[in-house]
């Protein structure tokens, strides 16, 4: 195929480029959004961004300030974690085997009481260098003390939305400190950083505060990230409470009219599905299947109707302390499997739909559609470079498959945002994990204690 993403052929005489990957086979999109494989190109990047993609022999003559040879190695646009919250890496493996609401009630929110800022930003200074390391460039969070979650990005060179998390049990100051976040971290650190409104849960949040969300959202040109109709559950106690699913929650109080992000959406029934066909906003979901497992959820995020409808469906690992990990390449893979097994359909969903899953519709579901999900002129410089050579990936037959179901998250060589390279040869270049690690092992008594009877909220649906 000839891919649109190959830019004019590269001038020897041109500036030098800030930045040159040659060698490599390359994941590129044609114009009707099919995904196939550049072989022996190479990707130019100046100021941040792809110049172009073209052939190796193109770039022989023109100079860098860096270069990386990459032969033998495949390079793709950086993974896009869509829901996540990052500093839950410190309660990884802390509330094992247990339904959600003992999950919830006994463990996680009594211990999030716990909470104190430095906890939010070494999780997250953790939480950056294990997605980095995974092939991971852009993740969309939704916590609480997200200053210390914005400002490790900046530090460390990812790319995020980020949203400061609130509960209607917090009266109104929840709500204005979320908006407060939204307005003052939005585009910083170069652009990396994007924001948005953060309403927990229908369950946990009044449907006057999200209707209050949802003018907010309006009046400042932002977007809302939030859980909704997360399992099955969940929609029929609130069919049973209120006469109404989560979807329709979302729909009579308006945040179907904002760009919305809505995390799960393993609850959501066929009612559902003409309400987010006409949702007035960008609509979007995020799945995170590891944690459905876990849970014994009965459902999982209904990937192809939602496909059918036109809504994106964005790759997530949620929390690790339901996923245990922020592997967004075994979601990739677990999506793929799990809804052939849901559909019962071997061609649902194919490696070459998994992948753009990953890429292109996990860049919009995130509000980032133009910007990132694609090795193209114009876009972003946020790619990985993946290692094909060992026993697990060979011998090729499709490239494809052999990412999405052969392919580890260990295998990223190199991870690049923005032009700069976070990682390469599996060094992490802007992150000292050791010293994290000490600090937080330091602290884990204080904070997992839960001895007070406190918690940040209660889990009643």
């Amino acid at each position: 195929m000839t891919p649109s993403s190959r830019g004019k052929p590269t001038d020897v005489r041109e500036k030098p480029a800030d930045l040159v990957i040659t060698g490599c086979t390359v994941l590129v999109h044609d114009d009707r959004e099919r995904i196939g494989f550049e072989e022996d190109a190479a990707v130019v990047v100046r100021d941040g961004v792809v110049d172009s993609v073209t052939t190796a022999a193109a770039v022989v003559g023109l100079t860098a300030v860096h270069r990386i040879d990459a032969r033998g190695q495949l390079a793709l646009p950086g993974l896009i974690n869509c829901h996540t919250h990052a500093p839950m890496v410190a309660l990884r493996g802390l509330a094992e085997d247990l339904p959600t609401d003992e999950w919830f009630n006994d463990v996680v929110w009594p211990v999030e009481s716990n909470l104190t800022e430095r906890d939010v930003e070494l999780g997250a200074r953790l939480a950056c260098a294990e997605m980095i390391r995974a092939g991971v460039t852009c993740f969309a969070d939704h916590y609480f003390a997200m200053d210390a979650v914005a400002a490790v990005v900046a530090e460390c060179g990812m790319r995020a939305l980020l949203g400061q998390a609130y509960f209607s049990s917090q009266g109104s100051e929840g709500r204005e400190r979320s908006l407060e976040f939204a307005l003052r971290h939005r585009d910083v650190a170069d652009g990396r950083v994007t924001t948005a409104l953060a309403p927990h849960a229908p369950y946990t949040v009044t449907d006057a505060d999200l209707a209050a969300t949802a003018e907010l959202a309006h009046a400042h040109g932002l977007p809302v990230h939030l859980h909704a109709a997360e399992n099955r559950d969940q929609t029929d106690t609130s069919l049973a409470r209120h006469g109404v699913t989560p979807i329709e929650v979302l729909e009579r109080t308006g945040i179907l009219e904002t760009d919305v992000l809505i995390a799960h959406g393993t609850g959501i029934v066929e009612r559902d599905l003409p309400l987010l066909a006409r949702a007035g906003g960008r609509t979007a979901v995020a799945t995170a299947p590891r944690g459905y497992l876990k849970f014994a959820w009965p459902t999982t995020t209904p990937v192809r109707a939602l496909r059918d409808i036109g809504v994106p469906v964005g790759l997530a690992t949620d929390g690790a302390a339901s996923n245990n990990s922020l592997d967004v390449w075994e979601t990739m893979a677990l999506t793929s499997l799990i809804q052939k097994s849901s559909e019962g359909d071997p061609r649902w969903l194919t490696s070459r739909q998994a992948l753009h899953h990953a890429t292109l519709q996990s860049a919009r579901a995130v509000g980032l559609g133009g910007t990132v999900g694609r090795i193209a002129p114009g876009r972003r410089a946020d790619l990985v470079l993946v290692d094909l050579s060992g026993p697990h990936t060979q011998p090729v037959h499709d490239l494809a498959a052999t990412l999405v179901h052969s392919a580890r998250s260990a295998d990223v060589r190199t991870t690049i945002v923005d032009g700069r390279v976070l990682m390469r040869d599996r060094e992490l270049l802007t992150l000292d994990v050791p010293a994290v690690v000490r600090e937080l092992t330091e602290r884990l008594p204080a904070l997992t204690d839960r001895g007070h009877g406190r918690r940040v909220q209660e889990y009643d649906t």
